[in-house]
């Protein structure tokens, strides 16, 4: 009996092991192992046990910067997307009686997220720049009487191509978050004289954590991980830890760029955790 218990836990867990070991893992073991190899410099490698990568990446001046940059990309993006994340989430929940509709508000929503990231991100280059609608709105209204360069090849252009990007990966979460607040618990606080802001402070927002949490998860993740965005729209004023690490691989330094790979690894699997340590994701779920 208990052989069978465990023969049918293991059973359980087949199809996950089956997705985490080939491409989780695996890779991880390889680039970890590859950053503490040594490279010939023409592309190939040997096994020479060494920590020397690490302490390169760790102890440059331009590894802090690159990692400021790249941290004040999430953390900004994280506030703005979970900020209108959160509002067109209770919009849909909340203000729109017909779930069908509602419904059909998300749905219209994902629209835009169709199409390519890079046709998105592209996108913004005709408003921002200097010949652009915005720049020539604002002259038009008087409100400027030139162009405001720093809408486009700037850390602002990078934070509005990432908020276009990835508020969809706010308002999903706590959308579902939202629909499971029982309207009646609401309309108790109400009928108790709670006041708007009262229901939105201790009904709303709390109950909502689980859908904030793991959209902020996955914010956090996409943007740490990313250099294209901030690639084309800094115009190449502003590099990320992941841009860092891209040249490291086209000049052949793998080894470089394998220690690299790991400590930002690190560093995003910690930023997950203190979410994680924040909002007990699976306790909310459960509730």
């Amino acid at each position: 009996m208990k052989l069978s218990r465990n023969m049918t836990g293991w059973l359980n867990v087949t199809p996950l092991l089956a997705v985490l070991v080939p491409f989780f893992i695996v890779p991880i073991l390889v680039v970890s192992v590859a950053s503490v190899m040594q490279t010939d410099g023409y592309g190939g490698m040997f096994m020479d046990f060494t920590l020397g990568k690490y302490l390169d990446v760790a102890t440059s001046a331009l590894t802090y910067n690159l990692y400021f940059a790249t941290i004040k990309f999430a953390l900004l993006t994280l506030v703005f997307s979970a900020f209108i994340g959160f509002w067109v989430a209770y919009f849909l929940v909340f203000h729109v009686r017909s779930k069908l509709i509602a419904m059909g508000l998300f749905l219209v929503c994902t629209v835009p997220f169709w199409t390519s990231n890079i046709i998105r991100m592209i996108s913004w280059i005709p408003l921002l720049g200097k010949e652009g609608l915005v720049n020539q709105a604002l002259l038009g209204a008087g409100l400027i009487h030139q162009p405001l360069e720093f809408l486009l090849y700037s850390s602002f252009a990078v934070v509005v191509a990432y908020v276009h990007q990835l508020t969809i990966f706010m308002i999903v979460p706590i959308f579902n978050s939202m629909a499971r607040i029982d309207k009646r618990v609401i309309e108790a606080a109400l009928d108790a004289g709670a006041g708007r802001w009262d229901i939105m402070r201790m009904i709303v927002i709390p109950m909502s954590k689980s859908g904030i949490a793991l959209g902020a998860i996955f914010v956090v993740s996409i943007v740490m991980g990313d250099f294209f965005v901030v690639k084309v729209m800094s115009g190449g004023g502003t590099a990320s830890v992941v841009g860092a690490f891209y040249e490291d691989i086209s000049v052949l330094q793998y080894p470089t760029a394998a220690a690299s790979a790991v400590i930002l690894t690190i560093i995003v699997m910690l930023m997950v955790a203190v979410i994680l340590r924040v909002v007990d994701i699976r306790r909310e779920i459960t509730l």
